[in-house]
């Protein structure tokens, strides 16, 4: 594939273009022009985040022109065996959490809060902002087709009773003999892989560790405890090593069928 620029553009901007001019917002604009000095005529290319991948060519500073709307240079179809991670907020390093396992290829970035969390006073609204940018960033920058989702934060107890049968999780937890290393779990989900939709999750805890609560919890609610490593992590370290177990036991998966 050509080595050109890229930009994630919503699915929505992409439908409303007038005569498949796209108009660019100042950030964009400044990223062509200034970042990337992309002259007018040469091509960069678009994708919605959503699989699809066109060549635009560069007409103004602020507009790009898709010529071939109805046919994309390239199409990914959605992955049939989907992954997340849900990690509970640290203090410091959830932005390389993004940018780091968006990278490797997670499909949904579930922030949780709990009782031992660190850094509990967010602004939620105006922290997802910044999250998605990241996350846009990362996509863009590692050529990913697909934009992992950023879901709304939740209580990890609430999240938990809130997943439904097309969904599994393992929780990574230090210190518990009743444990199993992430790569036997994932090699005993054979209904899993004959699914297509099913989201399969591991759950970071926060550096404190899960309260005596949220350990009762998980027990009286059969969920399955895992671990990552023989030694202790940060939650970042735990985040990245989990998202990459879990996408190479996809690929593993992907490669053998």
């Amino acid at each position: 594939m050509e080595d050109l620029t890229r930009l994630i553009i919503s699915d929505q901007r992409i439908l409303n273009m007038k005569n498949n001019n796209l108009k660019l917002n100042n950030d964009e604009a400044h990223y062509i022009n200034k970042v990337m000095r992309i002259k007018t005529g040469k091509e960069i290319f678009i994708t919605n985040g959503k699989g699809s991948l066109w060549k635009a060519i560069k007409v103004k500073n602020d507009c790009l022109n898709i010529s071939q709307l109805q046919k994309p240079y390239l199409f990914q179809e959605k992955e049939i065996y989907l992954l997340g991670i849900a990690v509970v907020i640290p203090k410091s390093g959830f932005e390389d959490i993004l940018k780091m396992c968006t990278e490797i290829g997670i499909d949904f970035i579930q922030p949780l809060f709990s009782e031992r969390q660190v850094n509990k006073n967010l602004n939620f609204t105006r922290k997802i902002l910044r999250w998605n940018s990241i996350v846009k960033e990362a996509v863009e920058q590692s050529e990913r087709l697909w934009k992992p989702n950023i879901l709304n934060g939740m209580e990890i107890i609430e999240w938990l009773k809130s997943r439904n049968s097309k969904e599994r999780v393992s929780i990574s937890i230090t210190r518990e003999d009743n444990s199993y290393d992430l790569n036997q779990w994932l090699n005993e989900q054979q209904e899993f892989i004959n699914k297509k939709g099913d989201i399969l999750w591991n759950v970071i805890g926060p550096e404190g560790g899960w309260s005596s609560r949220e350990i009762d919890f998980f027990y009286k609610n059969n969920n399955t405890f895992v671990k990552l490593s023989d030694t202790i992590l940060r939650t970042s370290t735990a985040s990245i090593n989990a998202t990459s177990i879990l996408n190479q036991w996809r690929n593993y998966l992907k490669s053998s069928n």
